[in-house]
């Protein structure tokens, strides 16, 4: 590869015209920036350009032979879609050179509305397959930003099977688990980090316990700050960047000063030019280095970019935390008076209430449909010490559950290269054994599903159907039914259901995630943890309790990824009345003993029989024996807030 001027993107961040100018005087090629509305800066209200400023900001780049691009990279409620309607005509006015979105209703309305604006998927998208790469590119995709947890060997590769332009996150601030899969801030606080408004759980003091007994495991760890993830700086590896096919280095930080911006791009302007010139005879510049270290705000990392991260890459002391956007507070109970008050979906439901439990075990499996399941979702990710389902043991569930309840693959939430190998082989299997469908968390294991298996798709919550375009843009793509984001307020989830067409499920009950992330907090935390002496560590049920003494249990899969659940199971019991017109309602039991899978199905199966028969009444005594034997206390998530705080 001969490297040019042009062969490398440097990215810059504004959050104010003084940011713009800096960057630009000191010699990004391109800049992004984010309007007052729709996009992942919404706390500062200082921060961000009104539409004058955008056109303003856009003229003065392109002046400037600087590109342009329009951060539009959050979740859309449909309360907001005349608005996004609007803003997106007059982007179009304007002519930046591209928009990065997350929402698939961005995609379906920029194809309806027939608008000439190139788009880049945001980090928030969660691209990190080439499976998913073929599927956008019929929405004329021009660029991802791929995933913060891809290695640059995965990285290159991936760039040559797909040949898209990348852009990738070199200095800043990290989250710590998946884009656009931390849930946390949204049902825990109603702002949501996919609209722009995290607070930032991530960042709090966590104690690392043994979730059986209760005993705290790490006194002698390096500090509290369990999740605190340095700052990326990939300074020092400007080359390997470069030579993996990295087109755009893109700097985080649209809430940094002038001055700060300005210092960042010319030393990275400075080093990527010294490399371009001469790769061969190239070295850092240290005095560069010592810029850039100096005045950090958090300590530096290279996050995923060499491999997994370990101890070195976490903050444990907190004590370069520049600033904590909330702490720990206890999660919310039935404190339901908002839900009480809110109109009913007015939706029709089918005669028969369809009621779907996802489950770990066969034995778990054959509890639900025993106690009344319509349909149950196995497979996917095992949580240790279970092991992954066998085509053995679907088959013979298959078998077991003929005439009796539909048999539904789930499949792994994320799906890198080696998920997308095994998901092949597996799919290619499913399609002599015919089950009754499969469960796809991404858009590549959907492209995958549609090419190899030949069976009805599902979408789960991971596509966060926040609005019934997004509905629209999956029902088009081929899939069958949706499932709704956790994220959305009562009032939110009302508004889609009687908007769309699309077969949509709703949870109604379970233990569920907050975040999914790819560094292992046990083995960071833990001195001794060592899986290669002692895999029985990995075995161990781990928990996190935060400041608020809230236990967050830690499920570690197959795969090495560790999820991370909310301290309260949902619960949606007394409320089912509410929910009309939904395709199916799903009980998440996959952490569930099989006795209490067939209790929770038996609880919900009976209250939608009687609400199919016009009977609202509730077994109360019932419910009560079942929340006696439930792992954790009840809670009604999201719900509790009128609305997931907008981003107009």
């Amino acid at each position: 590869m001969l490297l040019t001027r042009k062969s490398v993107e440097l990215l810059a961040p504004a959050g104010t015209w003084d940011a713009l100018a800096a960057g630009i005087e000191a010699g990004a090629d391109a800049v992004y920036l984010g309007g007052k509305h729709f996009n992942m800066r919404m706390h500062e209200g200082d921060f961000n350009f009104d539409d004058a400023m955008l056109k303003k900001a856009v003229g003065f780049a392109h002046a400037h032979d600087v590109r342009l691009y329009i951060t539009l990279n959050n979740l859309i409620s449909n309360e907001e879609i005349p608005a996004l309607r609007s803003y997106l005509s007059y982007l179009n006015e304007i002519h930046p050179d591209a928009l990065l979105v997350q929402d698939f209703a961005v995609l379906e309305l920029v194809h309806e509305m027939g608008l000439s604006i190139p788009i880049h998927t945001s980090v928030m998208m969660n691209t990190h397959n080439e499976h998913a790469i073929k599927m956008l590119k019929k929405y004329g995709i021009t660029r991802i930003v791929v995933g913060r947890e891809m290695t640059l060997s995965e990285l290159s590769l991936f760039r040559e099977r797909t040949g898209i332009e990348v852009e990738y996150f070199m200095h800043g601030d990290m989250c710590f688990s998946e884009s656009g899969q931390c849930l946390h801030s949204g049902v825990l606080f109603g702002q949501s980090g996919n609209r722009g408004r995290c607070l930032k759980p991530c960042r709090w003091a966590y104690r690392l316990i043994d979730e059986t007994t209760g005993d705290v495991l790490d006194e002698s760890s390096l500090g509290p700050y369990k999740m605190a993830l340095k700052d990326m700086c990939m300074y020092r590896a400007i080359p390997q960047l470069i030579q993996a096919g990295v087109f755009s280095f893109k700097i985080e930080g649209r809430m940094r000063p002038a001055p700060f911006i300005r210092r960042i791009v010319s030393t990275y302007r400075k080093a990527i030019d010294a490399y371009i010139a001469d790769p061969n005879g190239y070295a850092t510049d240290e005095a560069g280095w010592r810029s850039l270290y100096e005045n950090r705000a958090r300590d530096f990392t290279t996050t995923f970019a060499f491999g997994a991260t370990d101890k070195k890459d976490i903050g444990f002391t907190g004590e370069r935390e520049p600033r904590f956007f909330s702490k720990a507070v206890k999660e919310a109970g039935f404190q339901d008076d908002i839900l009480k008050q809110e109109r009913g979906i007015d939706a029709d439901t089918a005669p028969h209430r369809r009621l779907s439990v996802r489950v770990a075990t066969p034995n778990a499996a054959r509890a639900a449909i025993e106690a009344g399941a319509d349909a149950v979702y196995v497979g996917g990710e095992a949580f240790r010490p279970l092991r992954p389902w066998t085509l053995r043991d679907y088959e013979d569930m298959l078998a077991f559950a003929k005439g009796k309840a539909k048999v539904i693959i789930n499949t792994p939430r994320t799906t890198m290269r080696r998920e997308c190998g095994e998901l092949e082989q597996f799919f290619t299997a499913l399609k002599a054994m015919k089950p009754d469908g499969l469960l796809v968390s991404n858009l590549g294991s959907l492209k995958l599903a549609m090419d190899i298996a030949g069976l009805p798709i599902q979408a789960d919550t991971s596509f966060n159907i926040f609005n019934h375009l997004a509905a629209k843009f999956l029902h088009e793509n081929g899939l069958s039914m949706a499932c709704t984001s956790y994220e959305l307020s009562f009032e939110q989830l009302r508004e889609i259901v009687e908007s769309t067409d699309m077969p949509l499920e709703v949870v109604v009950h379970g233990s569920y995630e907050s975040m999914i992330c790819d560094h292992d907090i046990p083995g960071m935390s833990l001195p001794s943890f060592n899986e290669l002496d002692n895999p029985e560590v990995l075995d161990r049920r781990y928990a996190l309790r935060d400041e608020a003494d809230e236990i967050h249990s830690i499920r570690i899969d197959q795969y090495g990824r560790n999820h991370i659940y909310f301290a309260k199971d949902l619960c949606l019991y007394p409320y089912l009345d509410k929910f009309n017109g939904f395709a199916s309602y799903r009980i998440e039991a996959q952490d569930y003993e099989p006795a209490l899978v067939f209790a929770v199905t038996a609880l919900y199966r009976d209250r939608l029989d009687r609400l199919s028969r016009d009977d609202a009444e509730q077994d109360r005594k019932m419910l009560a024996a079942v929340q006696r034997k439930s792992p954790r206390a009840w809670g009604i998530g999201t719900y509790r807030f009128r609305q997931s705080k907008n981003s107009i």
